[in-house]
């Protein structure tokens, strides 16, 4: 008689999905970038990782007022000095800024179908805040797609189609149900709950020790 091999209940039981609610364009998403990523190498075997767009800003073709430019410039320097990220301030004077970050959001999910999200995201970001270019602009990121050596037609297809835009609003409500007003932050699922977890920006044990605490 056939033997039934006894479940892994121990698998079974810690199973668990980390979600990291983000933004391309999200200044603070930058910074929390090595640290983020320490803790993505150092999650246990039972955690499964999500990156889930949160969109900071919608569509729009305005530039951006200078009270919101000088605002959001301040930020950067803000992160600078506390986090000792590098950010090109340059940006401010050779683009022209809009408070638009959907274009980028769907050019991670045109590129997440060819197999690299984690690229674009760490595409647009360094040319956002190292090279002062505008994600905000197409021609942006079709130049980023092209440097990635992703097959620009399908990437252009992509990036524009009805199938992008309901993938991202997917992503946004998921947001909202979630819970998350900000950006970064990390989310664990576990037995169908969802709880925050709490980011340390210059040390991924915080977080980790955290989600091992939920684990139990």
């Amino acid at each position: 008689m056939a033997v039934t091999p006894r479940p892994d209940y121990d698998k079974i039981i810690r199973m668990a999905t980390l979600y990291y609610f983000h933004d391309p364009m999200c200044s603070w998403c930058w910074g929390y970038r090595p640290t983020v990523q320490r803790l993505f190498s150092a999650l246990p075997e039972s955690v499964t990782r999500t990156n889930i767009l949160g969109g900071l800003a919608p569509d729009s073709d305005e530039p951006m007022p200078k009270a919101q430019r000088e605002a959001i410039a301040s930020h950067w320097r803000s992160i600078e000095e506390t986090l000792g990220t590098e950010f090109n301030h340059n940006f401010w004077t050779q683009c022209e800024p809009r408070r638009s970050t959907y274009p980028a959001c769907r050019a991670v999910i045109a590129a997440t179908k060819q197999g690299r999200e984690e690229a674009m995201i760490e595409a647009i970001q360094k040319a956002y805040y190292l090279e002062a270019q505008n994600p905000s602009d197409l021609d942006t990121l079709q130049r980023l797609a092209e440097q990635l050596g992703l097959e620009a037609r399908t990437f252009n297809a992509d990036i524009a189609s009805s199938d992008t835009e309901s993938e991202l609003q997917k992503q946004l409500r998921f947001t909202r149900e979630s819970g998350v007003s900000g950006f970064p932050s990390l989310v664990l699922e576990k037995d169908g709950r969802l709880a925050p977890v709490s980011i340390d920006y210059k040390n991924h044990e915080t977080s980790l020790d955290e989600i091992r605490q939920a684990l139990r």
